[in-house]
């Protein structure tokens, strides 16, 4: 049975199988190729190297495959990463990748529950047209995609996770400040990364999709409320260009990937809570594993910091 490689330690000895998220060919500081590998299964993933390359390892070793390998788990600046001395390449029809993917921590039936449930709660009849619509289009990858390569909701169903979490604290935001256009910001919550499903390839060893690396998922989101509000009529509505803008703004700054800044309170709102919801997610895999009265390692993500982990916890 395989270990898991959350569960992995710097000295243990691996024996198992294992997807590949990525594999790619470098060279080291001699000039010798060596592979620079992502490995996943349902706890996560782990950085690995493979420092004497054989002829067929680069066909073996291929993105979305499952693999069997030995090697060495070792602590490199304070986390671990696997050292790969062999692989078996696998007949792929024999084994289910699916069992690699990292599980959603919330049921994709209960998401898909409240995904429909905040669909039929919008009450503006020309925004809930063009939000049911989008979602329609794009429903079975919107259910099923992460939310990211790596950083947060990297999981099966994590972009649907993500936008429900947002709507949640939507809802609440909302009731405190009755100010808010609520069905503006449910809607905001529900669309604004509806570009991932163009941008990533899907839930098994995602990767960047050529248009999701040469436009983004913001501007491919954009373009497709654009279009959808061109295609219902509503292409000179207010509401449908308010809705754009806030897919256009979410990240907050042009050096985070905005095509402009807020301008609009539901936009503003909008970037907070997916900013919140993303780092919350981040951290809570940070500390996870960590023990109550220790910190985590260095969490890039987090610009560089250190969290600690109180003993009530």
């Amino acid at each position: 049975m395989n270990r898991t490689l959350k569960d992995l330690m710097d000295g243990d000895r691996v024996d198992g199988q294992f997807l590949v998220a990525s594999c790619n060919r470098c060279l080291s500081n001699n000039g010798k190729p060596y592979l620079n590998i992502v490995l996943q299964d349902a706890s996560g993933t782990m950085p690995a190297k493979k420092w004497d390359v054989e002829p067929d390892d680069e066909d073996i070793c291929q993105a979305g495959k499952v693999i069997a390998l030995t090697g060495e788990v070792l602590e490199y600046k304070g986390s671990p990463q696997m050292k790969v001395s062999y692989i078996r390449d696998l007949d792929q029809s024999l084994v289910d990748a699916n069992r690699f993917a990292i599980p959603c921590p919330v049921s994709p039936q209960e998401l898909v529950l409240k995904l429909d449930n905040y669909l039929s709660s919008i009450k503006d009849p020309d925004l809930s047209k063009l939000v049911n619509s989008l979602i329609k289009d794009h429903r079975e990858d919107f259910i099923k995609h992460p939310a990211a390569v790596r950083n947060h909701h990297n999981c099966i169903s994590g972009l649907l996770f993500h936008s429900i979490c947002m709507a949640n604290l939507a809802e609440e935001v909302a009731k405190l400040y009755p100010v808010l256009d609520r069905d503006m910001l449910i809607a905001g919550c529900l669309v604004h990364d509806l570009g991932k499903t163009v941008e990533l390839s899907g839930p098994i060893a995602t990767k960047y999709t050529l248009p999701g690396r040469l436009l983004g998922h913001i501007a491919i989101g954009a373009d497709l409320v654009a279009e959808k509000a061109k295609e219902l009529g509503l292409g000179k509505n207010e509401k449908a260009l308010l809705l754009e803008h806030m897919v256009l703004s979410h990240h907050g700054e042009p050096d985070k990937g905005s095509s402009v800044r807020p301008e609009t309170r539901e936009a503003l709102v909008l970037h907070f809570i997916d900013d919140l919801d993303a780092k919350m997610d981040i951290l809570d895999k940070a500390l996870d594993g960590v023990n109550p009265g220790d910190w985590t390692q260095k969490v890039f993500a987090l610009e560089e910091g250190y969290f600690y982990k109180p003993k009530g916890n």
